[in-house]
């Protein structure tokens, strides 16, 4: 979300570089068009009003420069008022050289495709709104052309020649002016709004999908290291179970020692076992390597796992949904990703942890709460990140490989702090690709 935001904020500093030039262009563009108009043909225009209209937008257009120099981004909103300003200075010039009858009408037909082709949906119609208002205002209340300005243009020659265009023709002229402005209004809605929607979602899916394809080459390398390291471990494990068989042999008579020799061997056949299953799994589909089980079997199979593991730690656990109770497949990656999260619970909170799980025929949900000191804000946006822990022999990988299992099945997991204490995972999980029907 954020470098989303930074990235929308950028362009629209982008934006307004542009804006400057394209305002520049414009202010350019009325002075020549307005000493053309009084110079070369003689129209007459109030010429203080308009020199001062110019000179505040070109006010505007120094503040906006000033702008871009103090801060390196900026909002869609920004970028859409300066726009307003543009729309507004337009409509200003035109009221007083004659309004909606002027042939510089059309400009506001610039701003509009601005917006259409840079901005959300919602700006369009909000610009949309703001020409229209303008167009219409101007054709209602306007500072009109004089018979001696017209004297100069083309209805100076129907006058000479006896044959004044009536008052009723020119309305009407002007009312199909506004009828067509109407008209490209809703063109430029249609069609350039729907391209550029189409475009921003391209650019959506193809940002989505350079993200997914960063995550699974993460997973992959941390796959191939995996392996390695099951690879590597598999005779020092061997060893040490050689040894501690030997060492209970040795020391039958000493039942204290002894017992501490066989949690010690349990642990070892523990990882030999788990090595084991990623040997026998590596490679192979879901449907192929698992079993049928169902959903509250496999959750009281997966919680007596990790009990085994945490002896000592108090566990709450609810379990209630449907009945029957759907069946799945079991998932061995699905297991391990809740007994990683259940071991950050315990980790943080030795004493007690809780696990609620709820389902239905579609979903299920599970709610793992620890009652320790909580996170802090930035430990709740960093949390989900490849090998950033807040514990200080921790490695980064269980809540990573925990929400990329999720993710890959379909469903969410996200962390926060309880209102009573503590932290709180919350995982959703449809359980469309892991049923067995």
């Amino acid at each position: 979300m954020f470098v989303d935001n930074a990235l929308r904020d950028v362009a629209g500093a982008y934006n307004l570089k542009r804006l400057f030039v394209f305002r520049s262009a414009v202010i350019a563009s009325e002075l020549a068009a307005t000493g053309l108009a009084v110079y070369l043909l003689a129209v007459e225009l109030p010429l203080l009003p308009m020199l001062a209209v110019i000179a505040v937008y070109a006010v505007s257009n120094v503040i906006l420069w000033l702008r871009i120099q103090n801060r390196p981004s900026a909002s869609a909103n920004e970028f859409f008022l300066h726009l307003v300003v543009d729309v507004i200075a337009l409509a200003a010039l035109l009221y007083f050289a004659g309004g909606s009858s002027n042939p510089f009408v059309s400009l506001f037909l610039l701003p509009l495709v601005i917006v259409a082709a840079t901005l959300p949906k919602r700006y369009v119609w909000a610009m949309a709104s703001v020409t229209l208002g303008c167009y219409t205002f101007l054709m209602l209340i306007n500072v009109p052309l004089t018979q001696e300005m017209a004297v100069h243009g083309h209805a100076s020659h129907g006058t000479h020649a006896g044959h004044a265009a009536p008052a009723g023709d020119f309305s009407l002229h002007v009312l199909g002016m506004w009828f067509s402005f109407l008209l490209a209004v809703g063109l430029i809605l249609f069609f350039v709004v729907s391209m550029a929607e189409a475009l921003r979602q391209r650019d959506q899916k193809l940002a989505e999908a350079r993200e997914k394809n960063l995550r699974d080459e993460h997973m992959v390398s941390l796959g191939t290291l995996a392996a390695g390291a099951a690879h590597e471990l598999g005779t020092p494990l061997a060893t040490m179970a050689v040894l501690t068989k030997e060492m209970e042999q040795e020391y039958k008579g000493q039942p204290e020692l002894v017992e501490k020799i066989e949690i010690l061997r349990s642990q070892v056949d523990r990882c030999k076992a788990t090595l084991g299953q990623i040997s026998a799994s590596a490679g192979q589909m879901k449907a192929e390597s698992g079993h049928s089980e169902d959903v509250r079997s496999c959750l009281n199979h997966c919680i007596s796992r990790w009990q085994e593991l945490h002896p000592s730690t108090s566990i709450h656990v609810s379990l209630e949904g449907d009945e029957p109770v759907p069946s799945i497949v079991v998932d061995e990656t699905l297991n391990q990703a809740v007994i990683n999260v259940l071991n950050n619970a315990a980790d943080a909170s030795p004493e007690q942890i809780e696990l609620n799980a709820m389902w239905s025929v579609a979903e299920l949900r599970l709610e793992i709460r620890d009652f320790g000191e909580g996170l802090t804000a930035a430990a709740l946006d960093a949390l989900g990140k490849p090998f950033y822990t807040t514990k200080k022999d921790g490695h980064g990988l269980g809540f990573y490989l925990a929400s990329e299992v999720v993710r890959r099945l379909g469903g969410e997991m996200n962390i926060s702090n309880h209102p009573d204490g503590g932290a709180l995972v919350n995982i959703r999980l449809p359980l469309q690709k892991l049923k067995t029907e």
